[in-house]
């Protein structure tokens, strides 16, 4: 079993930064797949940016070239860079991890951008 921890949410003012951590304990957080999604109030979870077990990368058009996901396995946590954060940023994030065999949320972080 995966149990995820989110962390580095807040308040921060547009244009500025924050770094999410993901943090999983239990075995086969290094073979996973894992994401970064957001829930903004009134939408639907949408996907942020994916990582691999060997570190490919996908981000959504929305925050290309202002996200960058990353992992450290000896770790066992993702992060989330974000800059140039904007208010439409604003939402839950939550981190997931999936293999073909489980599937498992964390239980999100809150972001907010003021502007």
């Amino acid at each position: 079993q995966v149990q995820l921890v989110e962390s580095g949410g807040g308040l921060v003012q547009s244009g500025g930064s924050l770094r999410l951590s993901c943090a999983a304990s239990g075995n086969g957080f290094s073979i996973s797949v894992v994401g970064w999604y957001r829930q903004a109030p009134g939408k639907q979870r949408e996907l942020v940016a994916f990582i691999t077990r060997d570190g490919g990368t996908s981000t959504a058009d929305s925050v290309k070239g202002r996200f960058t996901i990353s992992r450290d396995n000896a770790k066992n946590t993702v992060y989330l860079q974000m800059n140039s954060l904007k208010p439409e940023d604003t939402a839950v994030y939550y981190c997931r991890s999936w293999t073909a065999t489980y599937d498992y949320w964390g239980q999100g972080t809150q972001v907010t951008v003021s502007s």
